[in-house]
């Protein structure tokens, strides 16, 4: 059994169905998906889950292993990196580095990510992992630990190649989701307009920079196979989108779609924080413990995105453990929260559900608090 807690939200006015249209854009791209940030929510896609080639959006996967490393302190941005020979020849969109030279790491970080520089990319897998091959071995076991199940990388470019690299839309805005939230101190890399290397000035890609000032990044590709692709994200007032166009038959294409598809976000939905990780939602009484108050929370932040306006006939309820004992350990769950909202009818629908954990641990107490409290809580059963 457990014990049933009423949570009070904020209340905003409420529209009801009939009068918010939220029927996405109609694009022309093969596939695409619009996700919020914080929360996590798809607020459409088209065959995200249809495997394709992502051309130089692969080049996320090798940006998230040079941050991981970075932020482990493995490397630094001061390193000098040797250019082989194999990183000089590298076709395609170049950032113009020469063969048995040192140039800093933060200019290839820069190389690869403002001017999509192929021979950067691989020289950043061969500084961190030794060879492209090692390196391409470790972008597949990150994207293992990234759930990105319907992935598989086999350069660190997105070249065309004898086995492509093959991806998702889904798999796709997962991986820029976790790069923007795991690495904010480099995120700021792909805002940038341009680049100068070697007397050579290259601009950023990435077209919607310039005619949307909300947008931030993140990444364009194109080769044959793959056609025109971008990975685009926004932040308007608290609430950032995350957009991926896969395909599209020209780059005007590629950049009107995604603008769709971040226009409609904005425009029709809203994301809310509900509550902070750690945040007291609850206090409940410990039995035979060293204390007797025990605080529940939530381990993450929980953010919510719903159309605008329907935030009126959101509620939440706790359901706590009945006669919690210690000793309790931080983290265990202890309950449950859940979120519903309600429908048309006026019932309420559970839209999700969070575990609640013990914000702090709580050993066992001593012989007389343990003799005390079994004696009243016989007869707290009792009741």
């Amino acid at each position: 059994m457990k014990i049933l807690r009423i949570l009070l939200l904020v209340s905003l006015p409420i529209l009801t169905q009939a009068q918010v249209d939220l029927t996405p854009p109609e694009l022309s791209a093969p596939a695409y998906i619009l996700q919020d940030f914080y929360s996590g929510k798809v607020l459409m896609k088209q065959n995200a889950d249809q495997r394709l080639e992502p051309a130089s959006l692969t080049k996320l996967m090798t940006a998230y292993l040079v941050f991981k490393k970075l932020q482990a302190g493995k490397i630094k941005l001061t390193d000098t990196v040797l250019i082989s020979e194999k990183a000089w020849r590298m076709q395609g969109s170049k950032m113009y580095i020469e063969v048995g030279k040192r140039v800093p790491l933060e200019d290839l970080i820069k190389g690869m990510i403002i001017q999509s520089g192929n021979d950067a990319s691989v020289a950043l897998a061969e500084f961190v992992a030794g060879t492209e091959d090692a390196f391409v071995a470790l972008m597949n076991q990150e994207a293992q630990r990234l759930g990105l199940t319907n992935s598989h990388f086999t350069n660190s470019t997105g070249l065309p190649n004898e086995q492509p690299t093959i991806t998702t839309a889904h798999d796709l805005v997962r991986l820029a989701r976790a790069l923007i939230l795991d690495f904010p101190e480099y995120y700021h890399w792909y805002s940038v307009l341009e680049f100068t290397y070697n007397n050579i000035k290259q601009h950023n890609r990435n077209g919607l920079l310039w005619r949307d000032p909300t947008v931030d990044g993140i990444k364009t590709g194109y080769t044959r196979a793959a056609g025109y692709c971008l990975i685009a994200s926004a932040k308007r007032g608290k609430m950032r989108l995350i957009s991926v166009v896969v395909g599209a038959e020209t780059k005007k294409k590629r950049h009107s779609d995604s603008e769709e598809m971040l226009n409609y976000g904005f425009h029709f939905f809203e994301t809310h924080l509900l509550y902070k990780a750690h945040q007291v939602l609850d206090t409940e009484r410990v039995w035979q413990g060293n204390q007797e108050q025990l605080q529940l929370g939530l381990e993450n932040p929980l953010y919510l995105t719903l159309p605008k306006g329907q935030y009126k006939n959101l509620k939440a309820k706790l359901y706590i453990d009945k006669h919690i004992m210690a000793p309790l350990v931080a983290g265990e769950t202890y309950g449950t929260l859940k979120i519903s909202f309600a429908d048309k009818d006026n019932k309420d629908k559970v839209i999700l559900e969070r575990p609640l954990v013990a914000l702090s641990s709580i050993e066992e107490g001593n012989l007389w608090n343990r003799l005390k409290d079994s004696i009243l809580l016989f007869f707290v059963k009792q009741l």
